[in-house]
């Protein structure tokens, strides 16, 4: 029991890394040039350019997410699972207000490099941390006899023993991570 997982592929934290440099990136150059992106894909400047200042400032806080779950993906799973939402999401929203016409088809090319490229990464990792997840929960998993022989009560007594000599009140406790 509790043998060290085997190790990710490199391309895992290597990915997450370049999430990380492009989401800050990408972040950044919203924050200090709010109208460049908005402009070059044909939409009017907006009356309160700090709405979207603000989306650069999530996009690079999602950066540093990504970077720290890149050294070690298995424990900051969720990181990787939050950022996939939104790239999904994010296109999918995308597209109802492109065919609702409030933006031009021209701003999806944001979608592209912003989220779609991110997809199928970051996928990978969630699958192969869910696997890897599935097969130590396999291997700590106990029948219920051997874990009465095994696992003793706060007075170090076993289970099994304890049971012959009256009613017990077991309690289980899980938690995350």
């Amino acid at each position: 029991m509790n043998q060290s997982p085997k190790p990710l592929p490199r391309w895992m934290p290597a990915v997450l890394l370049a999430a990380a440099a492009y989401n800050v990136a990408w972040g950044t150059l919203i924050v200090l040039f709010p109208l460049a992106s908005l402009q070059w894909a044909g939409l009017e400047p907006p009356n309160y350019p700090q709405l979207w200042q603000c989306v650069g400032m999530m996009v690079a806080v999602f950066g540093l997410g990504y970077g720290i779950a890149a050294f070690n993906p298995r424990r900051h799973w969720s990181i990787v699972l939050v950022g996939l939402l939104g790239k999904v999401l994010g296109p999918i929203g995308f597209v109802h207000a492109a065919l609702a016409g409030e933006l031009p088809w021209a701003f999806g090319w944001i979608n592209v490099g912003n989220d779609l490229v991110w997809w199928l990464p970051f996928f990978l990792i969630l699958r192969r941390v869910w696997r890897d997840h599935l097969e130590e929960v396999e291997k700590d998993t106990l029948e219920i006899a051997e874990a009465c022989t095994r696992i003793p009560s706060q007075q170090g007594s076993r289970l099994d023993t304890l049971s012959q000599s009256g009613p017990i009140l077991v309690v289980f406790l899980r938690h995350l991570g």
